[in-house]
C-alpha cells in the first residue's frame, strides 16, 4: 500500500461521517459542561460528545440596518432559525459568534433589538462564554428554548472586518436562501425631464448581485412606500395615480412585499424573491412604483422656511452630520434628554420623521453622541413606529436613581441624498480631513470649473458648514491661508465673502459676493478646513450664576491688578486711586465640557503670555464676555475675563482630570468635567459702578469669539433677567441659549414683581 493510501483512507472515513452525524440534528439540550465557562480566552474546549454538533450549529447575521460584518445574531436549530437573547450577554460571547462565522474576533456587541426584532424561537439566554470555545452551543446557559426575553432583547454582533484564513462558509443552508436578501433600494425616475435631487418619486429598485432589479407591484400597499420613503430620507409619501409606463426592466428580483408600515428597512418586511432558474416575470403587474414627500430642509426655500417655523417638541444635538444628534425634549419652557432604557429603532424613526427626515438608521445608546445637561424626562420610550412625536409613545417618567446623562438616547436618520459632496473637494492636506478648498462652479455658457474660495472672510462658521457637506464631521479649524500645502492645478478664485450661520448643507446656501473681489488673489491665501469626528462643546451652569449672584462694593486699593488687566469700567481710570470702591456685580459659573473631544486653547503654549500680578498664563486673549443689557440690548456695563487658566476642577464620577495650571500645566477642559470660577476670583464680576437702578438683561458669552471650535456654538449663551436697585440685585429665569420655547420667551420679557431668589449686597 502506498504511503499515502492511510491519509486518503482516513480522510474518507471521516468525510462519511461527517455525512452520517449530520443527518441527526444535536439534541435539544445540548449545552456547554460547566467547566467550560472558566476556561482562558483562547484555549480549546475539552473534548466532549457534544462537540461534534455544536459544530455544526449554523449562525448567520440578520437585521438592518447592517454590514456583512455585522448584525442580529440568528441560530439554526431543529430546523429552525432564532435568535439569542442579551440578558448576561459579553464581548466573550461575540468573540466566539465571529468566528463560528468566518471573522477573526468581535470589536463589539449590541442589546434591545438594534438591528431589528427576529422572528420565532428565542434559543439561548443568559449566554456565558469564556471566548475560547469553537461554537456557542459550548457555552453556558440556560438551554436550547427555555427564555424568558421576547424580541426586544434580541443580542447583535459586530464583527472585525477580516476573515480567518482558509475559512469556508459551512453554515449556510442553500446558495438561494443566502442570496436572498434587500440591502440597497432606489428610486429610478421615469420622467423624461431634467433630474433634480432628492429623487422623491419613481420605480423602486433594489441591489441584486452587479445591478438593480425592480419589485412586482402586485398586492404594493401605501405601507410598502412608506418603509420604501424612510429608507430613502423622506418623512411621509403619498399615493401615486398610476404607475409609471412603460416598464424600464422586465426581470422582477421580488415578487412580493407585506409591510406593517412600521419597519424601518424593506429587509424587515415579509418578502418573497424569484424562484432559481426563473424568468423572474411579473405576470398582470407592472413594477412597483412610489412618491415621497421630503421634509422642510430638502423643499426649495425649505431652510428659511423651517427657520420661521415654531420651536418643537424634539431636536438633536451633538451630531456631526445632518440628521444625527442627541435626542432632546421640551417640557415646561426647558429642554431635557432621553433615556436609553429600551431605545430602539421604532422610537428613533417617529423622532426622525417628526424632524423631517426619513426613518431611522441607528438608535444609539450610552451617549454616543455627548452627555446632555439639565433634566431627563423619558425612559422606556416604547413606540409602534406610526405616531407623529415621541410625546404620544408610552414612557415612564424619569428619577435621579433611574438614569444619568452617561444613558442619554441618540439617532442616525435616513437623509435623503442630495449630492452636494459632488460640488466641492479638499485637496493639499496631510490627510483626507484637511487640505485647501475647491468648489464646482459653473459659468453663463454652462461651463463647469472646480476653483478656489478666497480665505479673506473665512472663519471657523463656513468651515462647519464646509466640513458637513464633504461627509467629514467637525471643523477643527478654519484657515485662511494654505500657502503651506501642495497647490493643485486650480487657481483661480470663484468664489469671495461667504458667509453662513453655521447651520446650512452646504456653501452654495451661504451668502457669498456676486461678484469674485479678493484682495489676496493669489492660491495660497485660499481657504482651506481641518476637520474632525468629534468636537468639544461648551454649556454654563446657567442655574449656578442665578443662585451665587450679589453686590459687593471693593476698595479700590483691592483692584489694581484687576486694573491691569482691565476687568473694570472705563470711568475707573478717572477715580481718585487708592481711594473710594468700584461697586461689582459678582456670580460664579460652571462650565462643563458635554462634547466628545477636549475642549484646548487654540494658541500653543509657547504663545501664552505669563501675568506676574495674578500668577498665571493667558491661554487666549477673550474667554467669556460678561455684558449687563438694557430692554432694547444696549450694552450699559461689561466685564471680560482672559483665560486665567483652563483646567479640571472637577469631572463626572468616572472621569479623571487631564488639565490643570499648576506648574506652567496644559490647559484645557476634559470631556465629562467642568472648569468652575469661583465669584471670589479677580474679574469673576461685572463692574456696574456706574449703573442706574432699572430692569436689566444679564448675558454671558463662552468662547465669544469661536476661536476653539465646537460642535454646537448656538448653548455658548446665557440670559438672565436682572433687576437692579440700587442696593440689591435679582436674577430671574436665567437659561442656555436657545434653550426655551417662545412661551418661555414670553415670560422672560415680563419681569415679575416679587422673586425668590432675592440676593442682598
Amino acid at each position: 500500500m502506498p504511503p499515502s493510501a492511510p491519509l486518503a483512507l482516513g480522510l474518507l472515513l471521516g468525510l462519511w461521517l461527517q455525512c452520517c452525524w449530520s443527518q441527526t440534528p444535536p439534541p435539544s439540550s445540548t449545552r456547554a459542561p460547566p467547566p467550560s465557562s472558566t476556561r482562558a480566552p483562547g484555549t480549546a474546549p475539552p473534548p466532549s460528545s457534544t462537540r461534534a454538533p455544536a459544530q455544526r450549529l449554523k449562525v448567520r447575521l440578520a437585521g438592518y440596518p447592517r454590514k456583512h460584518n455585522e448584525g442580529r445574531v440568528e441560530l439554526f436549530h431543529q430546523g429552525e432559525w432564532g435568535t439569542v437573547c442579551d440578558d448576561d450577554f459579553s464581548i466573550s460571547n461575540a468573540h466566539v459568534l465571529c468566528r463560528q462565522l468566518g471573522f477573526v474576533e468581535a470589536t463589539g456587541w449590541t442589546h434591545s433589538a438594534k438591528y431589528g426584532k427576529g422572528l420565532g424561537r428565542i434559543w439561548l439566554d443568559n449566554v456565558q462564554c469564556g471566548g475560547g470555545e469553537k461554537s456557542i452551543a459550548l457555552c453556558k446557559s440556560r438551554g436550547w428554548g427555555n427564555s424568558d426575553c421576547t424580541h426586544d432583547e434580541d443580542a447583535g454582533v459586530v464583527c472585525k472586518d477580516e476573515r480567518i484564513p482558509g475559512f469556508v462558509d459551512s453554515n449556510v443552508i442553500d446558495a438561494h436562501v443566502s442570496e436572498n436578501k434587500v440591502e440597497e433600494v432606489r428610486l429610478r425616475p421615469v420622467a423624461a425631464t431634467k433630474r433634480k435631487l432628492p429623487v422623491t418619486e419613481g420605480v423602486v429598485e433594489v441591489k441584486h448581485r452587479d445591478g438593480w432589479a425592480q419589485v412586482c407591484d402586485l398586492g404594493w400597499s401605501i405601507k410598502n412606500t412608506r418603509v420604501v420613503c424612510g429608507m430613502l430620507g423622506f418623512p411621509h409619501e403619498r399615493r401615486l395615480g398610476k404607475n409609471p409606463q412603460p416598464s424600464l426592466k422586465n426581470f422582477f428580483y421580488v415578487h412580493s412585499v407585506a409591510c406593517s408600515g412600521t419597519e424601518v428597512h424593506l429587509a424587515a418586511c415579509p418578502l418573497e424573491f424569484s424562484r432559481p432558474n426563473s424568468t423572474g416575470a411579473c405576470p398582470g403587474g407592472a413594477p412597483a412604483a412610489v412618491s415621497c414627500v421630503p421634509g422642510p430642509l430638502f423643499t426649495p426655500g425649505g431652510l428659511k422656511k423651517k427657520l420661521k417655523t415654531s420651536v418643537r417638541g424634539v431636536r438633536l444635538k451633538g451630531g456631526a452630520r445632518l440628521g444625527e444628534g442627541r435626542v432632546e425634549v421640551l417640557r415646561g419652557g426647558e429642554w431635557g434628554t432621553v433615556c436609553d432604557d429600551r431605545w430602539n429603532l421604532q422610537a428613533a424613526s417617529v423622532v426622525c420623521r417628526e424632524l423631517g427626515f426619513g426613518s431611522a438608521k441607528e438608535a444609539l445608546t450610552g451617549a454616543r453622541m455627548g452627555q446632555g445637561m439639565g433634566p431627563i424626562y423619558l425612559s422606556e420610550v416604547r413606540c409602534l413606529g406610526t405616531e407623529r412625536s415621541i410625546w404620544n409613545c408610552p414612557f415612564r417618567n424619569v428619577s435621579s436613581e433611574d438614569c444619568q446623562h452617561l444613558e442619554d438616547a441618540a439617532v442616525r436618520c435616513n437623509v435623503p441624498y442630495m449630492g452636494l459632496e459632488n460640488t466641492i473637494r479638499i485637496t493639499g492636506g496631510r490627510t483626507r480631513y484637511e487640505g485647501r478648498l475647491e468648489v464646482l462652479s459653473t459659468d453663463p455658457n454652462g461651463t463647469q470649473t472646480w476653483g478656489l474660495i478666497c480665505g479673506e472672510t473665512w472663519t471657523t462658521m463656513e468651515a462647519m458648514v464646509a466640513c458637513r457637506q464633504l461627509g467629514l464631521g467637525y471643523a477643527n479649524q478654519g484657515l485662511k491661508e494654505t500657502w503651506y500645502w501642495d497647490s493643485s492645478n486650480v487657481t483661480d478664485m470663484v468664489l469671495s465673502g461667504v458667509r453662513c450661520s453655521g447651520t446650512e448643507m452646504s456653501l452654495s446656501q451661504c451668502q457669498h459676493h456676486p461678484t469674485v473681489s479678493c484682495q489676496k488673489a493669489a492660491a495660497k491665501f485660499a481657504a482651506g478646513v481641518i476637520c474632525s469626528e468629534t468636537a468639544s462643546d461648551l454649556v454654563l451652569n446657567a442655574s449656578l450664576v442665578q443662585q451665587t449672584v450679589y453686590i459687593e462694593d471693593r476698595p479700590l486699593h483691592m483692584l489694581y491688578c484687576a486694573a491691569e488687566e482691565d476687568c473694570l469700567s472705563k470711568s475707573a481710570a478717572k477715580a481718585n486711586w487708592p481711594y473710594g470702591h468700584r461697586r461689582l456685580l459678582r456670580f460664579s459659573s460652571q462650565i462643563h465640557n458635554i462634547g466628545r473631544a477636549d475642549f484646548k486653547p487654540k494658541a500653543g503654549r509657547h504663545s501664552w503670555v505669563w501675568h506676574a500680578c495674578h500668577g498665571h498664563y493667558h491661554s487666549m486673549d477673550i474667554f467669556t464676555h460678561y455684558d449687563l443689557l438694557n430692554a432694547n440690548g444696549t450694552k450699559v456695563a461689561e466685564g471680560h475675563k482672559a483665560s486665567f487658566c483652563l483646567e479640571d476642577t472637577d469631572c463626572h464620577e468616572g472621569v479623571s482630570k487631564r488639565y490643570e495650571c499648576a506648574n506652567f500645566g496644559d490647559q484645557g477642559i476634559t470631556v465629562g468635567c467642568w472648569d468652575l470660577y469661583r465669584h471670589d476670583i479677580d474679574c469673576q464680576w461685572i463692574d456696574i459702578t456706574d449703573v442706574k437702578p432699572g430692569n436689566y438683561i444679564m448675558q454671558i458669552v463662552i468662547n465669544p469669539n469661536q476661536e476653539v471650535a465646537e460642535s454646537d456654538f448656538t448653548n455658548n449663551a446665557m440670559k438672565c433677567n436682572c433687576k437692579y436697585d440700587g442696593h440689591r440685585v435679582w436674577f430671574h429665569n436665567c437659561h442656555i441659549g436657545d434653550a426655551f420655547s417662545e412661551e418661555a420667551e414670553r415670560r422672560f420679557e415680563k419681569y415679575p414683581g416679587q422673586l425668590n431668589n432675592r440676593i442682598s449686597s
